[in-house]
């Protein structure tokens, strides 16, 4: 590229018979380094410097950059340099229930792509995770020839490179299960199985080996759960459970260090959006959806916030995470309804505001990506 005519123009041609070993040097240097005729962590930080919407481009240059672009010291370096961008990837509803697809939205909310197909067959329950840099889309119940099966595969979207690729499968197929990342690895909790069966087994995944290992299991079977992490602990709350009358309250709480559960009392049930934002988590409970519950792990105390609106309260949201933003999306179709924010830093009296940012159809999950 424009290097090898640098190269070129600063060093004329020596019309003198050549050295084999000087040559096979020069040829050794050109295939090692990422950019010949720089040092590899100045070629590093000049691709690091590549807006983030041209990676994809770059990624097809060669091997070395493919390679480069798809490990983790990439974002490191984007981040020490200040450069990472914050998008938006939200899966999507077509208006008429069929298919679905990931749409992604810049911080201003405007459209940036849509992502390639998954792989596989179209999957429901599956869990969602965000892990270095890229989308892990974990497990799920499909339909194949009209009958409903459980699913072990594990799919990751590489952002830089706008492409899926299959991980190692899981232990035990499930759907409709918590996960969350902690510490730099996944945990899978709970769920249904292959045969419809109350799940309480738990395994973690390390993507420094691609593997799934089975870990302590729940103290008793519970699905339709969702899961988050906080100071270096799984806290898995929400669903339904075995032993419990309805849904349940209570909180499994993980600690990797200790490989214990303890159980906490004071959760929310029947939750239909959840995200954490900050060091709190944010929740919206199916029997008042005009009040945000917020969880603080520190002294696992709970608050609520008035959503301002008036109206039917069987109008659900769904949540996103932008700027250090809480995004509610809106499940009905309507022209009058419009995205909410809510700004936990705000000074009070003006944390609520609206917004532009909208995703082009019904809104089944979301999750944010620095990259």
């Amino acid at each position: 590229m424009s290097f090898f005519t640098l190269i070129t123009q600063d060093n004329p041609p020596v019309h003198s018979k050549s050295n084999p070993v000087v040559d096979s040097r020069v040829a050794h240097d050109i295939d090692v380094l990422i950019v010949p005729g720089l040092p590899d962590d100045v070629a590093k930080y000049c691709l690091a410097l590549v807006p983030r919407r041209y990676l994809p481009a770059m990624g097809a240059v060669c091997k070395k950059w493919r390679s480069f672009l798809k490990s983790q010291e990439f974002i490191t370096v984007r981040k020490l340099a200040g450069l990472l961008e914050e998008w938006l990837y939200v899966l999507t509803m077509d208006s008429e229930g069929k298919e679905s697809h990931w749409v992604v939205l810049d911080r201003l909310g405007h459209k940036r792509q849509l992502l390639p197909p998954m792989p596989g067959p179209t999957k429901a329950g599956s869990g969602v995770v965000v892990l270095n840099g890229k989308l892990l889309v974990i497990a799920g119940h499909s339909l194949i020839d009209g009958t409903g099966t459980a699913s072990a595969d594990v799919y990751e979207y590489d952002c830089c490179l706008n492409s899926w690729s299959k991980l190692s499968r899981m232990n035990v197929a499930r759907y409709d299960f918590a996960c969350a990342e902690v510490n730099g690895k996944v945990y899978a909790a709970g769920g249904y199985g292959m045969d419809g069966d109350s799940l309480s087994s738990v395994e973690m995944y390390d993507p420094d080996t691609n593997t799934w290992t089975m870990i302590e299991s729940l103290r008793r079977p519970r699905w339709g759960c969702f899961a988050c992490g906080f100071e270096g602990k799984l806290y898995v709350m929400g669903g339904r459970s075995t032993f419990s009358i309805g849904n349940s309250r209570s909180v499994d709480v993980y600690n990797p260090e200790r490989h214990s559960w303890c159980e906490m009392k004071n959760g929310c049930v029947m939750v239909t959006a959840h995200a954490v934002l900050g060091k709190k988590l944010f929740c919206m409970e199916w029997k008042n959806q005009r009040k945000l519950a917020i969880f603080n792990p520190e002294d696992s105390s709970w608050k609520t916030v008035a959503v301002p609106l008036t109206g039917s309260s069987s109008i659900g949201f769904r949540f996103g995470i932008l700027d250090g933003k809480l995004l509610l999306f809106s499940l009905q179709e309507e022209p009058g309804y419009r995205t909410l924010l809510y700004d936990p830093n705000a000074s009070p009296g003006s944390e609520w505001c609206t917004s532009e940012i909208k995703p082009s159809g019904c809104c089944l999950c979301s999750v944010t990506i620095k990259a």
